[in-house]
């Protein structure tokens, strides 16, 4: 599964039974033909033997013919490097992480669960009374009906099976015109999300024998090669809201432990830096300077002294729209701005960064070229859709093309240092265990006595897991919960 990742990571998934069909010709028994599936599905232990034999049998000899075609291609396309360094020793540190798991504290899920329930009740009256009549506020069929045909609002844009749009993004534009109906519904998604997504999901995964919660990661979901999470899916918890911040109070360390995090400060950007090679960005990041105030400063001609935090908002929504490939349409709609005032931030921003425009029509090309972009390991990332007649199919893997060297190159960086790091901290004395990887944030369980001792050695060893241009940097915290350590 891995060897097809690192060739082929982006064209299709990685699946065994995936694989046998498209490389193999070879149309594999199911598990779901074996044990069944939803109220009927058995565990495998009371499978038939007939039929365990051979769905085990088949399993052991389409993965070795697969390894046999896949393996030379490694050496062939000169991607032995990356699967032998980033891959395959990633696999046993993952392993220990998901057996280790994190403790949850399952009274605190169950207060926040009752309390997301109570205030859902609320706001379904307070939607009822705004609506004037009852009506089933799950059902957006019925919303759009009340919104655009009963209330009268101007805008609703009905799909193609006759009932109106009611996403999260016309409702946003609706409450910011002062509509109070979708601004009440938009609470009450937000909290029915987080009630059934992770308050109560999370108390049903808490592992009865260890009373932590044990994640799954995938090495071959992504197409840059970022780590996936599911069952549960941890890497996802909203962070920029205060109900999102409240479940990760409910992680917590064993006692006599204190939780350590460790983040990557800005590491795309400081990729961007490193390989558009934009001298003005990577002296910023020499100097320690705050390169939001800094872009504004270049870019809308402010001083950096008493600056009007709207313009650095402004600035720090460009320097991350960037690395997507956002267009002015997009940041108009983050901003809240009429689509030119955007276009003229965009323009003035590659005016003032010449390097950075250049960069992504080179990335484009090369994509369009080979089909695939490269991270600064090596790694492929392909790009399907890149010459699509279709515009939008086209622009969208454009996109993917100008992100994905910097995305993955993170999730090689962070790769590389969590090889590295569970040797340094025996290597030290000190019996931190690694927990949890979100994205560019490590999260670590360590003796109390020993979290300042960790993180020197987990500072060290993520800041010196790539040299580029530009310092890595990471800001780490300790804390009683993920919240407090964060």
């Amino acid at each position: 599964m891995l060897i097809s990742c690192v060739l082929e990571g982006g064209l299709h998934g990685h699946g065994m039974d995936e694989l046998a069909r498209d490389t193999l010709g070879i149309e594999t028994i199911k598990f779901k033909d074996v044990v069944g599936a939803g109220k009927s599905q058995i565990t495998f232990d009371r499978v038939a033997l007939d039929k365990a034999l051979y769905y085990a049998a088949e399993d052991a000899d389409i993965t070795l013919r697969l390894h046999k075609v896949f393996k030379p291609r490694l050496a062939q396309e000169h991607m032995v490097t990356v699967y032998e360094t980033l891959e395959r020793p990633l696999v046993p540190i993952l392993e220990a992480m998901e057996r280790e798991g994190i403790k949850v504290d399952a009274q605190e899920l169950k207060r926040l669960s009752d309390d997301f329930g109570k205030r859902m009740v609320n706001l379904e009256e307070d939607a009822h009374k705004l609506a004037g009549r009852e009506f089933n506020v799950g059902s957006p069929k019925q919303l759009g009906e009340i919104l655009f045909d009963e209330m009268g609002i101007e805008g609703g844009k009905k799909g193609k099976t006759g009932a109106y749009s009611t996403g999260a993004d016309v409702l946003e534009g609706l409450a910011a015109e002062g509509h109070d109906l979708p601004k009440t519904i938009l609470e009450f998604r937000q909290l029915s999300k987080l009630k059934s997504t992770y308050t109560d999901a999370l108390t049903a995964a808490i592992n009865p024998q260890t009373g932590r919660v044990h994640t799954s990661y995938s090495q071959a979901a992504t197409s840059t090669g970022r780590l996936a999470s599911t069952d549960p899916n941890l890497q996802n918890i909203p962070v920029r809201t205060v109900e999102g911040r409240k479940i990760r109070k409910a992680f917590v360390p064993e006692k006599g432990h204190v939780l350590v995090s460790a983040d990557y400060s800005q590491i795309e950007l400081r990729i961007l830096a490193h390989v558009a090679g934009i001298d003005a960005l990577k002296r910023a990041f020499h100097d320690g300077q705050d390169i939001h105030a800094l872009t504004a400063s270049q870019v809308f001609g402010e001083p950096i002294e008493g600056m009007d935090p709207m313009t650095r908002r402004k600035a720090k929504a460009i320097n991350f729209g960037i690395i997507y490939g956002i267009s002015a349409f997009g940041l108009a709609r983050q901003l809240g701005i009429p689509n030119g005032e955007a276009k003229a931030y965009i323009d003035a921003y590659f005016d003032k960064y010449p390097g950075i425009k250049a960069y992504m029509e080179c990335t484009k090309i090369q994509a369009r070229e080979k089909g695939f972009v490269t991270t600064l390991f090596g790694r492929k990332c392909h790009t399907k859709g890149i010459n699509d007649r279709n515009p939008n199919m086209r622009g969208f893997a454009e996109r993917a093309a100008i992100n994905a060297p910097i995305q993955g190159g993170a999730a090689d960086i962070i790769k590389r240092a969590m090889i590295q790091l569970p040797g340094a901290l025996t290597d030290a004395g000190l019996r931190a265990r690694m927990l949890l990887q979100v994205h560019d944030e490590l999260i670590f369980e360590a003796p109390t006595a020993e979290a300042e001792d960790t993180i020197s050695v987990v500072r060290a060893t993520m800041e010196g897991a790539a040299h580029l241009d530009v310092p890595l940097v990471v800001d780490a915290g300790t804390g009683m919960s993920w919240d407090e350590a964060h």
